[in-house]
């Protein structure tokens, strides 16, 4: 079973059923539910076109000094510092429909899925870049969006709570 799957419960899961109002809700200058799903789905489209892109036999780049500590912090402690803004391109428009953040949330997971079914990873020599923690191989893209989407899954929660 895909390990990617269960990024889907724990990002929509609390968005079932809720209607496009509660989707559309935030703070002001926060993003709303669908916002947060849209950045997702941008994330895990971008970082999985990489590695269908790549061809393998790369050599890893030694990580800069930033992106050591910041490996540290989300691999390591599994947080980042507040204020740190999403990296270029990944966005949201300002306005993002539930369905259409829904429907691309799970096509980078569908994407996800073929991605890890693949022979490529660590031992291959295929790396993408991630603008905040330096070329990263297949499996700790994984963990990079298992903790990604667990971050942002607790702002969906506050985000209807409120």
């Amino acid at each position: 079973m895909s390990r990617v799957a269960d990024f889907e419960h724990v990002v929509l899961g609390p968005l079932t059923g809720r209607p496009e109002s509660e989707w559309q809700r935030a703070p002001a200058g926060k993003w709303t539910p669908a916002q947060i799903v849209e950045h997702l789905a941008i994330s895990l489209e971008r970082s999985a076109r990489g590695f269908e892109k790549a061809t393998g036999g790369q050599h890893r780049r030694p990580p800069t000094p930033l992106e050591r500590v910041a490996c540290w912090l989300v691999f390591g402690l599994g947080w980042t510092p507040p204020g740190v803004q999403a990296a270029r391109g990944t966005t949201p428009a300002a306005r993002v429909e539930a369905a259409d953040a829904e429907r691309h949330f799970r096509d980078g997971l569908a994407r996800w899925a073929h991605l890890e079914s693949r022979p490529i990873g660590g031992d291959s020599g295929t790396f993408v870049y991630h603008p905040r923690l330096g070329d990263l191989d297949l499996e700790e893209w994984l963990r990079f969006h298992q903790w990604h989407c667990r971050h942002h899954a607790k702002q969906i929660r506050r985000r209807l709570a409120e």
